[in-house]
């Protein structure tokens, strides 16, 4: 991987695309890593509400706008975000939990 510049150090669009492209190729990548997690998490869960787990998607959620705040980012647009992503990410798990169910009789 290349070296990578700070915002101030970039000497054209080029240089500044070309980071942003690095940076979402590395967050991309952290998403495939989390989902992976997500889908290993099912093998804990004994329902579908606790596949679901509504409590701690709001945990979850008011983290993450915590944690927005503190890099001057929008906590809405943060929130909106994860609760995307979140959603589709319990959508995946539920299949990959009700595919590990025995069949019912």
């Amino acid at each position: 991987m290349r070296p990578s510049n700070r915002p101030d150090q970039c000497q054209t669009m080029a240089d500044i695309r070309a980071e942003i492209d690095r940076l979402d190729r590395q967050v991309i990548a952290l998403l495939g890593q989390r989902f992976a997690y997500v889908k290993a998490a099912s093998k804990f869960k004994a329902s579908e509400t606790e596949v679901k787990a509504p409590d701690r998607l709001r945990a979850m959620l008011q983290q993450r706008r915590v944690w927005a705040e503190a890099e001057g980012l929008s906590a809405d647009a943060i929130e909106a975000l994860y609760r995307d992503l979140v959603n589709h990410f319990i959508a995946e798990e539920m299949k990959h939990w009700q595919q590990s169910q025995p069949e019912q009789s």
